[in-house]
């Protein structure tokens, strides 16, 4: 496994519609592996493949082990995901793995069911609410070419500073790394 570069705002790929993936092959698990250790080591909730340069339907996410979640320390892949419910809405904030030290306030359905494949082919139907739905809706919009700062004006952009330890999401309750890595997404 390998940690991959992480593709930086406002690098044109990270705003294109990626495509659906149609055959899963070694290569593809070759990819997931390596997301998955790219995502653990910026200490981030989710990371969408557009993010490592690949613009293909997919992403994985995880939560901590220590998160207080029926979901925390399960790593999530899904292949050509897809929101089929949501239901509330709630205004968490948010950053990304590709837009260091920005955050907002963003839009999101407090619920939503995803549909899609796991690392396996399977299809898979995926409840999640709190950071990890946040995490699945963020993850998503990357794969269609949507950035958290796209559901923003630019007056609601805040900027923060890097935590000193480098702990993110994945290891507190802030979502600053949410989406294409929460906690770094």
């Amino acid at each position: 496994m390998a940690v991959l570069p992480v593709v930086m705002y406002p690098d044109s790929r990270l705003q294109a519609k990626c495509k659906k993936i149609s055959q899963l092959d070694g290569r593809l698990q070759k990819l997931v592996d390596d997301m998955i250790e790219t995502m653990r080591a910026a200490h981030g909730v989710g990371l969408a493949a557009p993010q490592v340069g690949v613009p293909l339907r997919l992403f994985v996410a995880e939560l901590a082990e220590d998160y207080e979640s029926p979901h925390a320390g399960r790593t999530f892949v899904l292949y050509n995901p897809e929101i089929v419910k949501a239901s509330g809405e709630y205004e968490p904030e948010e950053g990304c793995l590709s837009i260091p030290g920005w955050v907002a306030n963003v839009k999101r359905a407090e619920a939503v069911t995803v549909k899609g494949r796991d690392r396996h082919g399977k299809e898979v139907r995926v409840k999640a609410d709190g950071l990890l739905g946040q995490a699945f809706q963020h993850e998503i919009d990357h794969l269609d070419g949507v950035l958290f700062i796209d559901r923003v004006s630019p007056e609601q952009l805040r900027r923060v500073e890097p935590k000193e330890d480098g702990a993110g999401a994945r290891s507190s309750r802030s979502a600053q790394g949410v989406g294409t890595g929460a906690g770094g997404r």
